[in-house]
């Protein structure tokens, strides 16, 4: 099926697809988060005390930010060939200053159901809306040196690293802000967490917008196929070869294990805050080989998928706060009281998962796929609804 841009089709369902899969692997993510015995209480990825199966549980949901923001780059580029530059920067600063306010009122409320705001968690919006502004301002140079700036952004910050590396450093509120990450405590009992810094994020949409290039009708679908395997391809031999080398890439370098298995699981235990260059490459190359493939074989399970790519802003919001409730109920049900929720200290998610409670995960699996297929006649209404209302312009900010 010929999926390019042409005059009757505004959108890419090959795209579509693959944000699809990464939204349904998020709500597998947010559902350990809740549900998971140690949800709340212990890091997935601590090979000290985690399982292989629990590791990887939370591993593949690395894949859903950097996908989620670099398809919404690839998005771009495909608005820019419907916009004169000015609507496009206009359109693309006023939707990052939006996103970033639905992170602060809207998410962190759904997150958190602290209608106090303890704990305000700047994350995958802030990291989309930050950088879309930054690209509005952007996308009036050619499109070479957009190109530069996001290779270089994406290649060399994690020379950043090295600095950060020495003992004692400090590199004050904004050095934090744009590289590194941090949690600040701006007055009692109430916190705010950057954990998705600006500059590599702003990197990897930025090499997404580039990308879009492909998806145009100078290519054809068989030439873009051919471009998008070899450059995932490449990457992830990238990937292997830079990791291996231990050098250079993440912050963090791979170890031996008390076995090969946890020796393999130190391997691809890559950093995601900030997100490293060698976490950009592998999550980017199966992205680019997945694109590739289902632009090919498309079938009645994918058509699904495209109705939470299509609805993803949506689909978003709706099953965290369908998660979320769920918890609430559950947590409720053992016999805990609103005071045991606003105990402090205070966590990002109220009410949390005691020491303890919590499913192990197969119920958790279970959750998970009751919360997808709940979503699902939701998501195939809301899509509709904006088909069938394009003249309602508030819509594409939705």
């Amino acid at each position: 099926m010929q999926t390019t841009l042409t005059n009757n089709t505004k959108r890419i369902e090959s795209i579509d697809i693959l944000r699809g899969i990464v939204m349904v692997i998020m709500a597998l993510d947010h559902t350990r988060d809740y549900f998971h015995i140690t949800g709340m209480t212990d890091d997935p990825l601590n090979l000290a005390t985690t399982t292989p199966q629990l590791f990887l549980t939370r591993w593949i949901a690395h894949f859903c930010a950097p996908i989620f923001v670099f398809l919404s780059g690839t998005s771009i580029y495909l608005q820019s060939l419907r916009k004169t530059k000015n609507e496009l920067s206009f359109f693309l600063i006023k939707r990052g200053l939006w996103l970033i306010f639905i992170e602060v009122a809207i998410n962190t409320l759904i997150f958190s159901f602290d209608p106090f705001y303890h704990y305000i968690n700047l994350q995958v919006l802030w990291a989309i809306g930050t950088s879309m502004a930054i690209l509005g301002l952007l996308i009036r140079l050619p499109f070479p040196y957009i190109l530069a700036v996001g290779m270089l952004i994406v290649i060399g910050h994690n020379l950043l690293d090295i600095p950060e590396s020495v003992k004692g450093f400090n590199g004050g509120f904004w050095w934090n802000i744009l590289h590194h990450g941090f949690e600040y405590n701006y007055k009692k009992d109430h916190y705010i967490s950057f954990f998705y810094p600006i500059i590599p994020w702003t990197g990897l949409m930025i090499m997404g917008y580039c990308t879009g290039i492909f998806f145009t009708t100078k290519y054809s679908m068989e030439q873009r196929g051919r471009i998008l395997t070899r450059v995932g391809f490449g990457l992830i031999l990238f990937f292997l070869a830079v990791r291996f080398i231990n050098v250079y890439g993440d912050p963090f370098p791979w170890k031996e294990q008390k076995n090969g298995l946890f020796t393999l699981l130190s391997f691809i235990k890559i950093h995601k805050y900030p997100p490293s260059l060698l976490y950009m490459c592998i999550t980017i190359g199966v992205a680019l080989l997945i694109l590739a493939v289902v632009e090919k074989f498309q079938n009645a399970f994918t058509n699904k998928l495209k109705i939470f790519g299509r609805t993803a802003f949506f689909y978003y919001l709706m099953h965290v706060l369908l998660i979320h409730s769920l918890a609430t109920i559950v947590f409720f049900v053992r016999g805990h009281t609103l005071q045991q929720a606003f105990k402090p200290p205070f966590n990002s998610t109220l009410p949390f998962v005691f020491a303890g409670e919590g499913f192990n995960l197969p119920g958790v699996f279970i959750i998970w796929i009751s919360v997808v297929v709940v979503l699902y006649p939701l998501c195939k209404w809301y899509d509709q609804y904006k088909t069938n209302h394009k003249e309602k312009w508030w819509l594409s900010y939705l």
